[in-house]
């Protein structure tokens, strides 16, 4: 799109594009690549937390920008001056499941994560927030990401009869799964989770299993026209669409540092890409008037609590849920 319209200041974009795997390790790999043979300032990524954390060290001391529309670890906040984010911080994802988990009654929770930062993040702070308001995790539980079996450590959870459990993913196959095993074994208490349990590919696993349970995340506004404008262009070209929010962000990204590089009007200036970064005010797809605090955290979205709907209700418009509102506070 941005080529098709002249580009910046008539100059095509070209994106120079590498793999991290979503580790740490080749992610710093891969950004040795992009930096020392492609000569890349400005990287839009990583989109996993943990190669996020692995490059970011490497970017600020060598003044290259880390632009990511995915990652949400809490300890990116601290990563650096050359570090930004259109994903909200997991802390305040913690904060607001907490709160709508003691809003909804639970006291006694059960928690099952995925050994990587991104689900591990969202665990650590969605349990501070609950324990703060007084409740207590009775059993957790993690697992490594090749996992596909969970009966054995969801019995484990379902045996100390919590109020609710939490489920927290980094991948939808294991998040669909886990919600399906759940309920194989006999478990049909309130079941809660991040972004990832709830996207597309989870629920189509997941099939029945998923209704009615609970995930608080950032959602596209029905009534913003750019949002919904890229969601029906990227499933007529690709005839599916998981994680909205997330497809909505990434795209943000790419308009927001072409209007940088429209700026500074060289690919090689990131300082001065970086100082548009903290005077930039955007409206897109994922939301109005946003913008970048002094530690490249995005300011002025919010998360809400969705419910997952039964199969027969699910369709293409609604990804399968409801908005319930916005998340409860203290």
């Amino acid at each position: 799109e941005i080529n098709a319209a002249g580009g910046i200041n008539g100059r095509p974009l070209e994106l120079v594009v590498d793999d991290y795997n979503c580790n740490a390790e080749d992610s710093i790999t891969a950004y040795r690549k992009l930096t020392d043979v492609d000569g890349i300032k400005i990287i839009l990524g990583t989109s996993c937390s943990g190669a996020m954390l692995g490059a970011a060290p490497l970017a600020e001391e060598e003044g290259v920008i880390l632009f990511s529309g995915l990652a949400t670890n809490p300890d990116i906040a601290e990563a650096g001056d050359y570090i930004f984010r259109t994903s909200l911080n997991d802390i305040l994802v913690g904060i607001d499941t907490g709160n709508t988990l003691w809003a909804d009654g639970v006291r006694q929770l059960a928690t099952i994560t995925e050994s990587t930062d991104y689900a591990e993040g969202v665990r650590r702070t969605t349990v501070e927030q609950f324990e703060k308001r007084g409740g207590e995790v009775v059993a957790a539980e993690q697992y490594a990401s090749d996992v596909t079996d969970f009966r054995s450590q969801l019995t484990k959870l379902v045996a100390a009869q919590p109020d609710a459990i939490h489920i927290s993913a980094q991948g939808e196959f294991a998040g669909g799964t886990v919600i399906k095993q759940l309920r194989e074994i006999g478990y049909d208490g309130p079941l809660y989770s991040e972004i990832v349990p709830a996207g597309t590919t989870a629920l189509e696993i997941a099939g029945d299993a998923a209704t009615g349970l609970k995930a608080v995340f950032v959602d596209l506004d029905p009534a913003n026209a750019k949002g919904q404008e890229v969601l029906g262009n990227f499933r007529a070209r690709y005839d599916y669409v998981t994680l909205p929010w997330y497809l909505g962000s990434a795209y943000d990204d790419v308009y927001i540092a072409a209007e940088c590089l429209k700026q500074t009007g060289d690919d090689q200036d990131a300082d001065g890409f970086r100082d548009c970064m903290y005077a930039i005010t955007w409206s897109g797809a994922i939301g109005t008037d946003y913008s970048f605090d002094e530690k490249g955290e995005v300011v002025g979205l919010s998360n809400v609590v969705v419910e997952i709907l039964p199969v027969a209700e699910r369709t293409e418009e609604n990804y399968g849920y409801r908005v319930l509102g916005p998340a409860p506070t203290e």
